[in-house]
C-alpha cells in the first residue's frame, strides 16, 4: 500500500481513526507504508487505547518513532478482553512486529504419552496429542523424558517395543531377559496383570508416588515372609528404580501439584526469565528465556506479554506462581483457563514453600541472564573480528552458511545454516532437494549453483527492496577456488553485485587450522592457527557440515523404507501395512494372484484389481 500525499499519516491519520473505533474490547495492527505490521496491540476499550497515541506527552521516542512510521490501522472487535489477549498472543508470535516484545520460542517440550492399546506403552512425545491417550508432562528437555522412561520401565516393566513388533513377536526379547519388561507379547502376563502395572504407572506419574512405593514395599514383605525371595527381590529392584526417579527431582516443593514457577530478572537492558515445571508434584525440569525487550519496556508488561505468548503453544498448569505482580492477572487466568476443563490461577506468593520456590527460580533467572549476556558479548565480539577478516564494514548481523551431501551423487541434499549476534538460528535452517534431472551425479559445483540460485532467487521474489530482515550480510561456502567461480556465475545470472562472501576449503591433508579462504580480488589466504575468529568460522563451517549430513541421512533413510507399494493410488498406510503383513514383503505382493489378493483385510475387489494391474500390466 502506498499513501496518496493527501493521505493523513501517523497521528493525525489515528486522531482521525479514532472516531470511528467503538468502545470495545479488542485488538489493533499499526502498519507502515509497505504494509508490515509494525506493532500488535490489544485493548479492553479500542477507542480510549488507541487514541492515547495522538499525544506525544506521553510516549516514549520509540513509540512516537513507531507512530510516525504508521500509515493504515487494521481492528479486530472481540468478545471480550480475555479474547483479545489471546489473539493479540497469537498474531505477536505469527506476525513478529519489531516493536513488540518477541518470545523466541521455537521448540515445543517433550511430554510422555501412555498409548491408547490392550497392552499399553510410555513413549516419548511432541506435538499435537490425542484426546484416547494420556499425556504426562511438559518435561523440559528430551533427555529428562528419556532418562524417565528408562527408569520407568525397569520400575513398571511396560513393554518399549513398536505395536508392529509386539504383533509378531514369538519370543521374549533381551528386555524382558534384563528385567526391564513382563514380556505381554507372549503372555508371560495377561491383559489383567498388565493394566496393573500400567495402573501403578499412571498413579506415579500423578504424583502419587507414595502410595505406590508403599505398595510394593507391602508385597515384597509378603513374599520375604513366605520365602519367595526372587520375587522379593524384583520387587526390591522396582523400588530403588521409582526411588532414583524421585532423587533426580532435585527441587521440591511441598504442596506443589500441577504447577510453573516463573521468575524474571532484568539487567543492562536485557530481560531472563526463568520456568520451572511441576507435574504430579514432581519437578520436570526447567527452562531459560529470553524475550526480546526494548528499554522502555516495564517488567510487569514483559511479564504479562510472555506469558500470554508462551501459553499460547503450551498447555496451562492449574497454578502458576510469578515473581512480579502483573496488570490484570485475573483477566489473563480467565484468558488462560479458555479451552480447558479447570481453572487457571495466578499468584505471587509472600511467604511458605511456595515463595522459596519463586526465590529458587529468580537466583536461576538471574544467573542465567548473566550468562547469556557474557555469551551474547562474546559473540559480538566474533563478529567484529569476522567483519575486519573479511573486510565488512560491520559486524553482519546474518551469516548464512551452504554446505552439500550424498554418496556417490545419490540422496543429494544441499544445507544452509544462519548464524548471528544470537548463535545459530536453527529455526532459519533450509534443506535444498536437488530438481535439476540432468545434474551430473556427485556434481558438487552444479549442486552448489543450484542451491544458491534457488535460495538468492527467492530471497529477490520476497524481498526485492531488502527491507524484511531476510537477506543475510555475508555468505560463507564450503569449497574452494572452483566453488567461487561458481558464486560469481550465479551473481552474474541474477544481477548482485553487493552481497560480500567466501569460500572456506580444508587445508593440506584435511588439516584443522590450516583452511584456505577464498574471495574475489584478492589472492588465497589463511588465518593463525589457534585464533579465536578462525575457530569461530571452523565452528560455523562445522555445523552446517553437520546440518548436511543429517539432511542427506534424512533422506537416505526415508529412501530406505519407501515400497513399490507406495507408487499405487489408493494404497495408504493402512493398506500397505495388512499387504506387506500378509504377504511378508512387497515381492510377495509382486507374486500374489488376484484372489489371493482379495483375501487381505481392507483390500476390496476392486483394489486388488488395481494392486494385480499395476505389477502385470
Amino acid at each position: 500500500m502506498t499513501s496518496s500525499p493527501d493521505s493523513p499519516i501517523g497521528a493525525e491519520y489515528i486522531r482521525q481513526l479514532v472516531r470511528t473505533l467503538p468502545p470495545s474490547p479488542g485488538v489493533y495492527r499499526m502498519l507502515d507504508d509497505k504494509e508490515q505490521v509494525l506493532y500488535v496491540g490489544k485493548a479492553k476499550n479500542l477507542k480510549n487505547r488507541v487514541s492515547s497515541y495522538v499525544n506525544p506527552s506521553g510516549l516514549s521516542t520509540r513509540i512516537m518513532r513507531m507512530v510516525s512510521l504508521t500509515r493504515k490501522m487494521e481492528i479486530v472487535q472481540t468478545a471480550s478482553e480475555a479474547e483479545a489477549l489471546l489473539l493479540e498472543a497469537n498474531l505477536i508470535k505469527t506476525l513478529e512486529p519489531r516493536y513488540n516484545i518477541l518470545l523466541r520460542d521455537d521448540k515445543s517440550y517433550p511430554f510422555i504419552r501412555l498409548t491408547d492399546h490392550a497392552f499399553p506403552r510410555l513413549v516419548k512425545h511432541r506435538g499435537a496429542q490425542n484426546k484416547k491417550e494420556t499425556y504426562f508432562g511438559p518435561f523440559a528437555s528430551a533427555g529428562a523424558v528419556n532418562q524417565t522412561l528408562a527408569v520407568l520401565h525397569r520400575a513398571f516393566l511396560l513393554r518399549p517395543c513398536a505395536d508392529t513388533i509386539f504383533k509378531n513377536r514369538t519370543r521374549p526379547c533381551l528386555q524382558y531377559q534384563i528385567k526391564r519388561c513382563s514380556a505381554p507379547c507372549v503372555g508371560k502376563v495377561d491383559e489383567a496383570q498388565y493394566a496393573e502395572q500400567v495402573a501403578q504407572a499412571q498413579r506415579f506419574l500423578s504424583g502419587k508416588s507414595r502410595e505406590v512405593q508403599d505398595e510394593l514395599l507391602a508385597r515384597m514383605q509378603e513374599h520375604s515372609a513366605r520365602e519367595e525371595f526372587e520375587q522379593a527381590g524384583a520387587l526390591r529392584d522396582r523400588i530403588r528404580a521409582l526411588t532414583q526417579v524421585q532423587q533426580e527431582q532435585a527441587m521440591q516443593v511441598e504442596g506443589l501439584v500441577d504447577a510453573d514457577v516463573i521468575a524474571m530478572h532484568s539487567e543492562a537492558g536485557a530481560c531472563g526469565i526463568q520456568i520451572f515445571f511441576f507435574r504430579g508434584g514432581q519437578n520436570f525440569g526447567n527452562r531459560s528465556y529470553f524475550p526480546t525487550v526494548k528499554p522502555d519496556h516495564g517488567e510487569a508488561e514483559i511479564l504479562e506479554t510472555f506469558i500470554g505468548q508462551f501459553y499460547q503453544s503450551h498447555p496451562a498448569p492449574h497454578e502458576i506462581l510469578l515473581s512480579h505482580d502483573v496488570p490484570d492477572a485475573q483477566m489473563l487466568a480467565e484468558a488462560l483457563s479458555m479451552g480447558t476443563r479447570y481453572t487457571v490461577r495466578l499468584s505471587v506468593p509472600q511467604r511458605g514453600p511456595r515463595k522459596q520456590a519463586v526465590e529458587q527460580a529468580m537466583k536461576n533467572a538471574q544467573m542465567a541472564l548473566r550468562l547469556h549476556l557474557a555469551e551474547r558479548a562474546s559473540q559480538n565480539k566474533l563478529l567484529g573480528l569476522f567483519a575486519e577478516v573479511f573486510a565488512l564494514s560491520e559486524p553482519p548481523k546474518r551469516i548464512e552458511v551452504f554446505d552439500n551431501s550424498h554418496i556417490s551423487g545419490t540422496h543429494a541434499v544441499g544445507a544452509m545454516i544462519v548464524a548471528g549476534p544470537e548463535g545459530f538460528e536453527k529455526k532459519h535452517y533450509r534443506r535444498f532437494t536437488m530438481r535439476n534431472t540432468e545434474l551430473t551425479p556427485g556434481d558438487d559445483y552444479a549442486m552448489m549453483r543450484e542451491v544458491l540460485t534457488r535460495r538468492l532467487g527467492r530471497l529477490q521474489e520476497e524481498d526485492p527492496d531488502r527491507t524484511q530482515g531476510l537477506w543475510p550480510d555475508f555468505l560463507l561456502i564450503d569449497g574452494g577456488a572452483a566453488h567461487l567461480q561458481v558464486v560469481v556465475q550465479v551473481y552474474e545470472e541474477l544481477g548482485i553485485d553487493d552481497l560480500p562472501f567466501a569460500c572456506i576449503a580444508k587445508g593440506p591433508d584435511r588439516n584443522a587450522g590450516r583452511e584456505q579462504f577464498f574471495m574475489m580480488g584478492k589472492p588465497s589466504f589463511q588465518l593463525p592457527e589457534g585464533a579465536p575468529v578462525l575457530h569461530y568460522i571452523q565452528r560455523l563451517r562445522d555445523e552446517a557440515h553437520r546440518f548436511a549430513i543429517s539432511s542427506h541421512r534424512l533422506k537416505r533413510a526415508k529412501a530406505l523404507v519407501s515400497s513399490p507399494l507406495d507408487a499405487i493410488a489408493g494404497i495408504g498406510a493402512e493398506r500397505k501395512r495388512a499387504l506387506l503383513h500378509h504377504f511378508g514383503s512387497a515381492k510377495g505382493v509382486e507374486a500374489a494372484t488376484l484372489e489371493a489378493l482379495t483375501q487381505v483385510p481392507g483390500i476390496s475387489r476392486a483394489v486388488a484389481q488395481r494392486i494385480y494391474d499395476h505389477f502385470h500390466g
